[in-house]
């Protein structure tokens, strides 16, 4: 079912006690997007009326138990439950972790029939959805397990995109993680995304140092020196234009990020700080590498505005049409490779 139009959407809740609920209706209120995509949301009919009444939402949705019941120009809601759920705007509940959970699994399974084109996941708790039967930190490293392919963090905007060599790895435990294999493996699925996802053809790529000031010829440490340049170089004379190691903590303060399609930074803060000051609100996290397209937003439940009507959707929005826009590339570039006389005439 591979489409370049009318891309059908799944959309995970995440977690029913933050602003998932919420930025999801204000997204999919303006019936304009629906002329670009058929959304279809994983959850229930009463879990959704819930939210449209809370909200005092006009939005109206169209409730299935098939995927074949989908209708197009329509907000289509999956039932995941048929059991009423007890919703607490602003508390951690481990019993909402689970219908979290039963909201990512179902559309992942949609994601993977290709019954759905693409995955957007609204923002779950990493805590709560903790089980016996799912013990991953987050979307990214489920989905890893679930779809074919590399995974990689990559947060983008239309100007700014931030891949990571380690992701959700404690401060301690950062070194040891990086080697040659695993800065080849990243760099490698940053710059095949550039190319396929973001149609960029000669990508240019900065890598961030690991130590302060890049280990300062070793008095801050020596690891820039002996893994990071010498892996570097080697991707470098294989023709790719990367650069670096460049000292994190001048390189997005001097504008030095605009020379570049994206930047890779060696832990998740040194990355995801510049990135979400630059553009928080804006920002999409998009699950780089993997066979199909997932984005969600860049921002967690905000436990502290949740239910209040406060919550700004701008970033759900945007990883919508980032995941559409990605989908549509996706497909261009395939048909470019499978066609060598439009690749030669290009």
């Amino acid at each position: 079912m591979i489409q370049k139009e009318n891309i059908i959407v799944g959309i995970s809740i995440g977690d029913l006690n933050g602003i998932g609920g919420e930025i999801v209706l204000k997204t999919f209120e303006d019936a304009r997007i629906l002329d670009f995509c058929t959304p279809v949301i994983f959850a229930s009919a009463k879990t959704m009326n819930f939210f449209k009444t809370h909200f005092k939402s006009g939005i109206n949705f169209h409730n299935i138990s098939n995927i074949n019941q989908l209708a197009k120009g329509k907000v289509n809601v999956f039932n995941c439950w048929n059991d009423p759920v007890k919703i607490e705007f602003g508390k951690e509940d481990v019993k909402i972790g689970e219908y979290a959970i039963k909201s990512l699994e179902a559309a992942t399974k949609a994601l993977k029939n290709n019954d759905v084109h693409v995955l957007v996941t609204a923002p779950i708790n990493k805590h709560n959805i903790q089980s016996e039967d799912f013990k991953f930190p987050g979307h990214t490293d489920y989905l890893a397990q679930q779809l074919d392919g590399e995974s990689l963090m990559f947060m983008v905007t239309e100007s700014l995109r931030v891949g990571l060599l380690t992701d959700h790895v404690p401060v301690k435990d950062i070194v040891e993680h990086i080697s040659e294999d695993l800065i080849i493996k990243k760099i490698n699925t940053v710059y095949d995304s550039l190319k396929r996802d973001f149609k960029i053809g000669k990508p240019k790529i900065a890598v961030l140092g690991i130590n302060p000031h890049t280990g300062d010829n070793g008095v801050i440490g020596s690891e820039d020196d002996v893994v990071l340049r010498p892996t570097l170089k080697k991707i470098k004379d294989e023709g790719k234009l990367v650069y670096g190691p460049y000292a994190a903590d001048s390189f997005f303060g001097s504008d030095n990020y605009k020379n570049f399609d994206a930047i890779i930074a060696t832990y998740h803060d040194q990355g995801l700080i510049p990135f979400k000051t630059l553009s928080f609100g804006q920002g999409v996290n998009f699950t780089a590498g993997l066979n199909k397209v997932r984005t969600s937003p860049d921002h967690g439940t905000a436990y502290e505005i949740a239910g209040k009507g406060k919550a700004d959707s701008s970033s759900f929005k945007e990883a919508v049409f980032t995941a559409l826009q990605i989908y549509r590339n996706r497909f261009d570039y395939e048909e470019l490779i499978s066609n060598p006389l439009k690749k030669a005439n290009k």
